[in-house]
């Protein structure tokens, strides 16, 4: 088998375990790395394979299920999808092995199509956090629910958004 055979099955295993009690994300990232197994086929039934996957795979995903991860972002093995809806990835950004993205999370650019976040390994991200713009999510980082990140994040670095606060009682 071909050296990107191997990496897909790898990323397909590692997928799979990362998500064992979450078969839609299974679903999902299953159906992900097989669009990335036929996206640079060159030859004319590969790429009629890679767009009958793609076509199914944005119908479902995206329309049905409200997930947007493109098959041409680059994403290392062991992503973990929790509640995956709202979820939106520019197809610039990067993401490292082991990165959880939670429901409602938005990885994407600031000014031009392609300034798009860093996201390195085993990063958590809570739900509803964006973070945008052409930055590195340092190794082992956590970002918290609703934080907004538009600067570096240091390697173990934590984020989170402002506290809650009452504004009037009754």
């Amino acid at each position: 088998m071909s050296a990107a055979g191997d990496r897909l099955r790898a990323a397909l295993r590692a997928d799979r375990a990362a998500n064992a009690r979450y078969p839609k994300s299974r679903f999902v990232l299953g159906w992900l790395r097989r669009c990335q197994r036929w996206q640079g086929s060159r030859r004319p039934l590969g790429r009629a394979i890679y767009l009958a996957h793609a076509a199914g795979y944005k119908l479902v995903t995206e329309w049905i299920m409200g997930i947007e991860i493109p098959p041409t972002t680059r994403i290392e093995p062991g992503l973990r999808l929790r509640h995956g809806i709202g979820v939106v990835v520019n197809p610039a950004t990067v993401i490292g092995r082991n990165v959880m993205l939670r429901h409602g999370v938005t990885l994407g650019n600031r000014r031009t199509p392609h300034d798009c976040p860093v996201i390195e390994d085993d990063v958590e991200l809570g739900v509803g956090a964006v973070v945008i713009g052409a930055i590195t999510v340092g190794r082992g980082a956590r970002i918290g629910p609703y934080a907004v990140v538009v600067k570096d994040v240091p390697t173990g670095g934590v984020v989170r958004s402002p506290r809650s606060e009452l504004v009037t009682e009754s």
